[in-house]
């Protein structure tokens, strides 16, 4: 009989069946549940290729004095990791120890490790790979609405919608089973999709479907403050909705007046018929049975993320389409618990519950909780790129510990950050396979994989999950919940540290009782019978799966319509994110950081997924299958372009900046844009997408400008800039995985 779990990539959280096969790969069926049912992507169909993997690290490993891992017992390397934090912290101070989680650990581990980083190793310098992912639209999310959770309502809700518009993010490829809640939208001829290029998404827009809006690179802002106008000039606005549920409305129509139709063609490329009739099915949708605005990483990961996140939810508020019974507004969540991931302590600035770590309220009860006093608990920390930029710096991080993340590929300008984790004086990664991180690490702890343990995840419908151990890990594997009691108890940490998963999160729910995200009235007998859970779900209450139908976040119940702006210039060549903001709106200073596009004969990059692989590719470039479909990076380009640069269809070519060079494959297709090529980012070494990305981020958020950086494009394999990696060169091949690994060792 098989084990009822959840896929463990994306945060759609497809439900599936796992069922053990005597010395074989485990079976996998889907199951049937309100995101997927029962259909799964090809990576949750092959998931279970990597369980029992050849490659799966099953001891400890140490680095030796001649640079060559080698295994260890438990015992040895967990009293070198507690050896060494100790010492970092005698010589440099607690925040000389830095922690850098990740949005796939499950709602357990995601907590314990908050409260061992400011309990056993009372360090503020904690955060996590979510940063690259939610920040911007959480951010928004709770300016606007005093609450963020990604979608505010069911999956299910988008069936029977009118009009769907989708910004920045391409689902057909990254979550292929939430395409069949846009055939409403298609079948009325509602879904509107926008992205520079034609995307497997955007083709579902064809044939009286919809429609596909490809705007400039970086130029999202701007189109949104085009379409928040009409809305206002052309007497489409809900004004019942926004005199009854919002505040603001004066100083945001000022706001937007300058970016009349013409203007706003000429800024973003989108012709007027285009921005009018968008704007008209918007409003046809919200009168007609269902409108909604969903936003993706395409508009968010910029340095204005925040702001355009934000004009976005006010283009939703003036059509009145958040908190209504059949519309909505709502934002796609990435990782598979990045939901969960964000809201109980390893972020940098939060308690558990979504809780401020700057509120003394909120610090009074978790350290209640806790058993500690208040004063024990540090102040925030800092947001990833600033994290992983301290690394190795004087005053800055000397030792640190990774869970679940892959920041040698996934972080940007991975220059830098290859070159800050080699000069750490201890860097610790806690991982199932030998990532590029923890091919780099002093101390690598093997740890277990989804299918091997109990806990729970928290989906992007805000829908809390039962994820069930259904084959028996490797021996000498370990939980991670493990590693931190231990590690706690070796190093004289206050309060608890249980290795029970239940025992956890029945602690988890009293620390996010009364906090936004309120858990405390879910339990895992109440999981287990399959109740649909979502939060806030408080105890003796019931369940929330649509926020907002009576009144928002905010004490007044109101909404807030935020006025924000673009650069003058946005789009255009030379002026690209200068600027600031207008009178009342919100300012980005992070913006001026932004590349100069269009400058010359260089191109706008723009990064993203493709359907077989997640993330930094450490898991899916390892099942034979996907790395089979995809197995090395491959630049799009418009034949136009590339005939402009002699590039030809299938040879090499290299794509170079200031930051890096990266060396791949020249596919030629039309879908692109003549001034845009696309990169995936989820190859290692030379093909990796973020030696070229910027650390420049958004003000508010902390968000990297991932999706558009000015690059030039050459025929051939050109020289680059180097990149350091201390003992050897981390650019080395392209998708293979190797390392120094010598010997046996005793779990």
């Amino acid at each position: 009989m098989g084990t009822a779990t959840h896929c463990p990539y994306c945060a759609l959280q497809c439900a599936m069946t796992v069922t053990a096969i005597a010395d074989g790969v485990p079976e996998i069926a889907g199951r049937g549940f309100p995101t997927n049912r029962g259909g799964l992507c090809r990576k949750g169909w092959t998931s279970a290729a990597l369980l029992g993997h050849p490659e799966r690290l099953t001891t400890p490993l140490l680095r030796a004095d001649d640079g060559v891992l080698r295994p260890a017992s438990w015992d040895v390397a967990l009293g070198r990791v507690a050896a060494q934090l100790l010492a970092t912290r005698g010589t440099h101070g607690a925040d000389a120890v830095g922690v850098f989680g990740g949005g796939g650990l499950t709602n357990e581990k995601a907590y314990l490790l908050g409260k061992f980083a400011r309990l056993a190793l009372g360090t503020s310098r904690i955060d996590y790979n979510g940063r690259f992912c939610m920040a911007s639209a959480a951010a928004a999310g709770n300016r606007a609405f005093g609450l963020d959770r990604g979608l505010p309502f069911p999956v299910a809700d988008l069936d029977a919608a009118h009009t769907i518009l989708l910004l920045g993010s391409n689902v057909a490829e990254t979550m292929p089973p939430f395409v069949q809640h846009l055939q409403g939208a298609r079948t009325a001829g509602g879904l509107i999709v926008v992205d520079p290029r034609r995307t497997a998404t955007a083709d579902f827009t064809a044939d009286g479907a919809g429609l596909h809006l490809q705007p400039v690179p970086a130029t999202d802002l701007a189109l949104l403050l085009g379409l928040c106008h009409i809305v206002i000039h052309d007497g489409l606005a809900d004004k019942a909705y926004i005199a009854d549920r919002t505040t603001g409305y004066a100083a945001l129509a000022r706001s937007v007046a300058p970016w009349w139709p013409e203007r706003t063609s000429r800024v973003t490329g989108v012709p007027v018929e285009l921005l009018r009739e968008t704007t008209r099915l918007l409003a046809a949708g919200a009168r007609n049975g269902g409108g909604y605005i969903l936003t993706g990483r395409g508009v968010e990961q910029h340095v204005d993320g925040t702001d355009t996140a934000t004009a976005a939810i006010n283009l939703a508020l003036l059509l009145g389409l958040p908190g209504s019974a059949h519309s909505g507004f709502g934002t796609l969540t990435g990782q598979g618990n990045g939901q969960g991931g964000r809201e109980h302590g390893q972020k940098a600035d939060q308690l558990p519950g979504y809780r401020k770590i700057t509120d003394p309220v909120a610090r009074a009860h978790v350290a209640r909780v806790w058993g500690v006093g208040e004063a024990s608990i540090p102040g925030p920390g800092l947001p990833a790129v600033e994290l992983l930029a301290s690394l190795g710096k004087p005053g800055g991080v000397r030792t640190f510990l990774v869970h679940g993340a892959n920041p040698a590929v996934s972080a940007p300008d991975s220059t830098e950050v290859l070159a800050g984790l080699a000069s750490l004086d201890c860097l610790v990664v806690c991982d199932f396979f030998l990532s590029e991180t923890a091919a780099l690490a002093h101390v690598v702890l093997p740890v277990l994989q989804w299918a091997e343990e109990d806990g729970t995840i928290t989906n992007l419908e805000g829908r809390v999950l039962r994820r069930r151990a259904a084959v028996p890990p490797p021996p000498g594997a370990r939980s991670e919940l493990w590693i931190m009691a231990e590690l706690a108890r070796r190093l004289g940490a206050p309060s608890t540290f249980s290795d029970d998963p239940e025992t956890v999160f029945t602690e988890l729910r009293a620390a996010s009782a009364g906090g936004l995200a309120d858990y405390s009235g879910i339990d895992y007998p109440l999981l287990d019978t399959g109740a649909a859970a979502y939060w806030p779900y408080p105890t003796g209450g019931t369940g929330t799966p649509r926020l907002f139908l009576n009144r928002f976040a905010h004490d007044d119940g109101r909404a807030r319509l935020v006025p924000v702006s673009a650069a003058a210039g946005s789009g255009s060549a030379g002026s690209v994110g200068a600027g600031t903001s207008g009178p009342g709106g919100v300012g980005r200073n992070g913006a001026g950081n932004r590349d100069t596009l269009f400058g010359g004969s260089t191109l706008a990059l723009a990064t993203g997924r493709l359907l077989e692989h997640y993330q930094s590719g450490a898991q899916t470039r390892r099942v034979p299958a996907l790395a089979a479909a995809r197995p090395d990076a491959r630049l799009l380009i418009h034949p136009a372009a590339a005939a402009a640069r002699g590039i030809s269809d299938g040879g090499p070519v290299t794509l170079a900046n200031a930051r890096g060079a990266v060396w791949c494959t020249a596919e030629f297709s039309t879908a692109m844009r003549l001034d845009t090529v696309f990169l995936p980012f989820h190859y290692p070494g030379r093909q990796s997408a973020n030696l070229l990305t910027s650390s420049a981020t958004d003000p508010v958020s902390g968000m990297p400008e991932f999706k558009t950086s000015s690059v030039t494009v050459a025929p051939g394999w050109l020289p680059g800039q180097p990149v350091h990696a201390g003992g050897g060169d981390a650019l080395a091949g392209s998708g293979s995985f190797s390392t120094s690994i010598t010997g046996t060792g005793t779990p």
